[in-house]
């Protein structure tokens, strides 16, 4: 039942500069990932500022996100929330529109205990029949799904396949691979452990990073795959100098701006997002060009 192999983008959320959503940059953006290789679009995910968007915004991008994808590439749409009642209600009208997959978020703020995360991700699943890809990020949430959660959660609910491991903790993957012996496909959210979660078993990435260079971040993963575990090294430590850049300030700050510099879409965030500091505009510019993408 897993949703993809390979590597998912986490797609910003084009904006007009008045500060509503572009839906015309959308469908260029999602064209662009049909074109180079992208194997999934995760959209109104934490990169996709999606805590910031409306309850109607963040489902009119769904919609259209999978009417612009038209069966072309995986959807799977993010849905969390610190409510149990809206992460339902936003999980039960993206299954709606006709997406691949949901991906949840631990409820933030609440710090709820590994006995509430069992409650909460239980009943986003029973509330829908898609599959769904748990996302652990305690650095943003507060709140941390230990491996034996996510191993009982996946053991336990039919539609719960995957999680993505964006802890940092590469102790925690190794314990979540051993315990869950391939019962819950893992994906790295950090894009500079990409290759360190593939040798774990993990089955790709849902990457930031793919915003700019999605055709190496897909190579990346299908060499490791393929036997080419070298070549995807190299891949990898070729993008850590860009990685670096694209997270000198907090996430989705730069990958805005460099969007915005390759002529993708505007840069315009909302608030508390602000404009990149100038000094560290310089430093994503030339890592940009020293890696040949600007």
């Amino acid at each position: 039942m897993s949703i993809f192999t390979g590597s998912a983008v986490a797609l910003v959320t084009p904006f007009l500069e008045n500060g509503d959503v572009d839906y015309d940059k959308l469908k260029e953006l999602v064209e662009f990932h049909v074109a180079h290789k992208t194997d999934a679009i995760v959209i109104c995910g934490t990169t996709g500022e999606a805590s910031t968007l409306s309850h109607e915004e963040h489902l009119e991008c769904v919609k259209k996100c999978v009417e612009f994808a038209d069966h072309r590439i995986k959807v799977i749409a993010g849905t969390g929330s610190n409510c149990t009642a809206t992460a339902i209600y936003l999980s039960t009208e993206a299954e709606s529109y006709g997406v691949d997959g949901l991906l949840v978020v631990t409820p933030y703020y609440n710090k709820a205990t590994q006995k509430g995360l069992i409650a909460h991700f239980t009943a986003v699943a029973n509330s829908v029949n898609v599959p769904i890809i748990l996302y652990n990020v305690p650095s943003r949430t507060g709140c941390n799904i230990q491996p034996e959660t996510a191993v009982y959660l996946a053991q336990n609910v039919e539609n719960i396949v995957g999680i993505k491991e964006a802890s940092g903790n590469i102790s925690q993957v190794v314990k979540l691979a051993s315990l869950s012996k391939g019962c819950i496909d893992i994906y790295s959210g950090n894009d500079d452990q990409v290759v360190p979660l593939l040798s774990l078993g993990g089955k790709g990435v849902i990457s930031v990073t793919a915003n700019i260079i999605p055709e190496d971040v897909h190579d990346m993963v299908q060499k490791y795959l393929d036997g080419d575990v070298q070549g995807s090294l190299d891949l990898q430590l070729k993008t850590i100098d860009l990685c670096n850049a694209l997270f000198c300030e907090v996430n989705p700050i730069p990958v805005k701006k460099a969007v915005e510099l390759l002529g993708m879409c505007d840069g315009t965030m909302r608030m508390p997002l602000t404009e990149m500091e100038p000094q560290n505009v310089e430093k994503l510019k030339k890592a940009m060009e020293e890696y040949g993408v600007l």
